[in-house]
Protein backbone atom coordinates (compact mmCIF):
# COMPACT_ATOMS: atom_id res chain seq x y z
CA UNK A 1 0.00 0.00 0.00
CA UNK A 2 1.47 3.11 -1.10
CA UNK A 3 1.72 6.04 1.81
CA UNK A 4 -1.03 8.28 -0.22
CA UNK A 5 -3.57 5.40 0.16
CA UNK A 6 -2.07 4.96 3.55
CA UNK A 7 -2.98 8.51 4.41
CA UNK A 8 -6.45 8.46 3.66
CA UNK A 9 -7.31 5.14 5.64
CA UNK A 10 -5.38 6.80 8.83
CA UNK A 11 -8.27 7.41 12.22
CA UNK A 12 -7.70 10.89 13.65
CA UNK A 13 -4.95 10.85 15.48
CA UNK A 14 -5.83 10.85 19.61
CA UNK A 15 -3.59 14.35 19.76
CA UNK A 16 -5.62 16.09 17.98
CA UNK A 17 -7.21 19.31 20.12
CA UNK A 18 -8.53 21.98 17.94
CA UNK A 19 -10.94 21.39 15.11
CA UNK A 20 -11.30 24.22 12.58
CA UNK A 21 -14.64 24.36 10.21
CA UNK A 22 -14.42 25.71 6.81
CA UNK A 23 -17.74 25.41 4.83
CA UNK A 24 -17.99 25.33 1.37
CA UNK A 25 -21.01 27.09 -0.15
CA UNK A 26 -22.47 27.69 -3.69
CA UNK A 27 -25.00 26.98 -6.31
CA UNK A 28 -26.06 23.48 -7.71
CA UNK A 29 -23.89 21.78 -9.27
CA UNK A 30 -20.91 23.82 -9.16
CA UNK A 31 -18.30 22.03 -7.83
CA UNK A 32 -18.21 21.48 -4.05
CA UNK A 33 -18.52 18.04 -3.90
CA UNK A 34 -15.39 17.86 -6.40
CA UNK A 35 -13.15 20.54 -4.08
CA UNK A 36 -14.11 18.37 -0.93
CA UNK A 37 -12.78 15.12 -2.48
CA UNK A 38 -9.97 16.60 -4.18
CA UNK A 39 -8.09 18.02 -1.39
CA UNK A 40 -9.01 15.89 1.85
CA UNK A 41 -6.99 13.20 3.35
CA UNK A 42 -9.59 10.70 4.12
CA UNK A 43 -12.16 9.52 1.78
CA UNK A 44 -15.19 12.10 2.51
CA UNK A 45 -18.14 11.45 3.38
CA UNK A 46 -20.70 11.86 0.70
CA UNK A 47 -24.46 12.33 1.09
CA UNK A 48 -24.72 12.38 -2.98
CA UNK A 49 -27.86 10.68 -3.76
CA UNK A 50 -28.93 9.48 -7.96
CA UNK A 51 -31.04 12.02 -9.40
CA UNK A 52 -34.57 10.80 -10.74
CA UNK A 53 -37.04 11.98 -12.92
CA UNK A 54 -39.02 12.90 -10.20
CA UNK A 55 -36.54 15.26 -8.84
CA UNK A 56 -36.37 17.39 -11.94
CA UNK A 57 -39.90 18.88 -11.32
CA UNK A 58 -38.17 20.33 -8.00
CA UNK A 59 -34.61 21.08 -9.12
CA UNK A 60 -32.98 23.39 -11.93
CA UNK A 61 -31.19 21.06 -13.71
CA UNK A 62 -30.82 22.86 -17.45
CA UNK A 63 -27.38 24.46 -16.92
CA UNK A 64 -26.13 20.71 -15.16
CA UNK A 65 -27.22 18.21 -17.56
CA UNK A 66 -24.40 15.80 -17.17
CA UNK A 67 -25.03 16.02 -13.31
CA UNK A 68 -26.57 12.40 -12.42
CA UNK A 69 -26.24 12.78 -8.77
CA UNK A 70 -26.80 15.41 -6.01
CA UNK A 71 -25.86 16.12 -2.11
CA UNK A 72 -28.81 16.12 0.17
CA UNK A 73 -27.41 16.52 3.47
CA UNK A 74 -23.25 17.97 3.62
CA UNK A 75 -19.86 16.93 2.12
CA UNK A 76 -17.14 16.10 4.85
CA UNK A 77 -13.30 16.16 4.63
CA UNK A 78 -10.30 16.64 6.72
CA UNK A 79 -7.09 18.22 6.66
CA UNK A 80 -4.61 17.62 9.38
CA UNK A 81 -2.15 20.79 10.03
CA UNK A 82 -0.26 18.90 12.76
CA UNK A 83 -0.52 17.10 15.54
CA UNK A 84 -2.98 18.70 17.18
CA UNK A 85 -5.36 21.21 14.68
CA UNK A 86 -7.19 19.63 12.32
CA UNK A 87 -9.13 21.28 9.31
CA UNK A 88 -12.72 20.12 9.01
CA UNK A 89 -14.47 20.95 5.48
CA UNK A 90 -18.46 20.73 5.06
CA UNK A 91 -19.48 20.56 1.23
CA UNK A 92 -23.00 22.42 1.62
CA UNK A 93 -26.30 21.45 -0.51
CA UNK A 94 -26.25 23.60 -3.24
CA UNK A 95 -30.57 23.04 -3.92
CA UNK A 96 -33.06 25.25 -2.65
CA UNK A 97 -35.02 22.46 -0.85
CA UNK A 98 -32.17 22.02 1.38
CA UNK A 99 -30.96 25.51 2.56
CA UNK A 100 -32.46 24.65 5.60
CA UNK A 101 -29.49 22.98 6.66
CA UNK A 102 -27.07 25.70 5.61
CA UNK A 103 -28.16 27.71 9.43
CA UNK A 104 -26.40 24.23 11.00
CA UNK A 105 -23.41 23.84 8.68
CA UNK A 106 -22.66 28.01 9.31
CA UNK A 107 -22.28 27.43 13.07
CA UNK A 108 -18.75 27.65 14.45
CA UNK A 109 -17.08 28.20 11.00
CA UNK A 110 -13.88 30.07 11.00
CA UNK A 111 -14.62 31.14 7.10
CA UNK A 112 -16.13 29.61 3.60
CA UNK A 113 -15.31 29.57 -0.01
CA UNK A 114 -18.01 30.69 -2.06
CA UNK A 115 -17.65 28.27 -4.99
CA UNK A 116 -18.85 29.91 -8.14
CA UNK A 117 -19.51 29.02 -12.04
CA UNK A 118 -19.38 32.27 -14.10
CA UNK A 119 -21.40 30.73 -16.28
CA UNK A 120 -24.25 31.11 -13.70
CA UNK A 121 -23.19 33.88 -11.56
CA UNK A 122 -26.78 35.14 -10.25
CA UNK A 123 -26.51 31.36 -8.23
CA UNK A 124 -23.70 32.61 -5.95
CA UNK A 125 -26.11 35.36 -4.57
CA UNK A 126 -27.79 33.72 -2.30
CA UNK A 127 -24.65 32.01 -0.55
CA UNK A 128 -22.65 35.09 -0.38
CA UNK A 129 -26.40 37.32 1.72
CA UNK A 130 -26.76 34.51 4.17
CA UNK A 131 -22.90 34.81 4.70
CA UNK A 132 -23.10 38.36 5.54
CA UNK A 133 -25.99 37.76 7.66
CA UNK A 134 -24.24 35.57 9.62
CA UNK A 135 -21.23 37.39 9.47
CA UNK A 136 -18.68 34.62 8.37
CA UNK A 137 -16.11 35.18 6.64
CA UNK A 138 -15.61 34.34 3.02
CA UNK A 139 -14.05 34.44 -0.41
CA UNK A 140 -15.13 33.80 -3.81
CA UNK A 141 -13.58 30.93 -6.08
CA UNK A 142 -14.61 30.92 -9.47
CA UNK A 143 -14.42 26.96 -10.46
CA UNK A 144 -13.03 26.67 -14.11
CA UNK A 145 -15.78 24.38 -16.22
CA UNK A 146 -13.26 25.18 -19.61
CA UNK A 147 -15.31 27.85 -21.34
CA UNK A 148 -13.91 31.58 -21.22
CA UNK A 149 -12.79 33.03 -18.28
CA UNK A 150 -13.95 36.57 -17.17
CA UNK A 151 -12.20 39.10 -15.74
CA UNK A 152 -12.60 39.39 -12.21
CA UNK A 153 -13.35 43.01 -12.03
CA UNK A 154 -16.61 41.96 -14.18
CA UNK A 155 -17.43 39.01 -11.70
CA UNK A 156 -16.65 41.49 -8.54
CA UNK A 157 -19.25 43.96 -10.15
CA UNK A 158 -21.96 40.97 -11.03
CA UNK A 159 -21.29 40.23 -7.25
CA UNK A 160 -20.88 43.62 -5.77
CA UNK A 161 -18.51 42.43 -3.70
CA UNK A 162 -16.63 43.94 -1.21
CA UNK A 163 -12.81 45.21 -1.82
CA UNK A 164 -11.11 43.30 0.88
CA UNK A 165 -13.14 40.13 -0.22
CA UNK A 166 -10.73 37.79 -2.00
CA UNK A 167 -11.57 36.52 -5.91
CA UNK A 168 -9.18 33.83 -7.22
CA UNK A 169 -9.82 31.45 -10.06
CA UNK A 170 -9.64 27.68 -9.17
CA UNK A 171 -9.59 23.72 -10.61
CA UNK A 172 -12.13 22.15 -7.90
CA UNK A 173 -10.86 19.31 -9.35
CA UNK A 174 -6.84 19.44 -8.49
CA UNK A 175 -5.61 18.67 -5.08
CA UNK A 176 -3.31 21.83 -5.44
CA UNK A 177 -5.38 24.20 -6.78
CA UNK A 178 -8.05 23.67 -4.07
CA UNK A 179 -5.36 23.78 -1.45
CA UNK A 180 -4.38 27.39 -2.48
CA UNK A 181 -8.50 28.59 -1.99
CA UNK A 182 -8.34 27.44 1.37
CA UNK A 183 -4.62 28.83 1.89
CA UNK A 184 -6.40 32.06 0.37
CA UNK A 185 -9.15 31.99 2.64
CA UNK A 186 -7.37 31.38 6.25
CA UNK A 187 -5.31 34.22 5.07
CA UNK A 188 -8.11 36.42 4.66
CA UNK A 189 -9.68 35.06 8.31
CA UNK A 190 -6.21 35.92 9.54
CA UNK A 191 -6.06 39.63 7.76
CA UNK A 192 -9.68 40.03 9.43
CA UNK A 193 -8.72 39.00 12.86
CA UNK A 194 -5.13 40.26 12.87
CA UNK A 195 -5.88 42.12 15.79
CA UNK A 196 -7.26 39.41 17.90
CA UNK A 197 -6.05 36.25 19.77
CA UNK A 198 -5.96 33.96 16.37
CA UNK A 199 -5.24 30.53 18.73
CA UNK A 200 -8.08 29.13 16.70
CA UNK A 201 -6.90 30.40 12.96
CA UNK A 202 -4.61 28.00 11.28
CA UNK A 203 -1.20 29.66 9.66
CA UNK A 204 -1.41 29.49 5.78
CA UNK A 205 2.07 27.91 6.04
CA UNK A 206 -0.06 24.94 7.56
CA UNK A 207 -1.92 23.77 4.52
CA UNK A 208 0.93 24.46 1.66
Amino acid sequence: MDSATSDVRNPLGASATNGLKIVIVGGFGVGKTTMVRSVSEIRPLSTEETMTRAGEAVDDISEVRGKTATTVAFDFGRISLDARNVLYLFGAPGQERFWYLWDRLFAGTLGAVVLADTRRIDDCWYSIDRLERHGTPFIVACNDFGGPSHPHQHVREALDLDAHVPLVDCDARSRQSSKQVLVTLVQHVKNLYGGQPARAVASPQELT
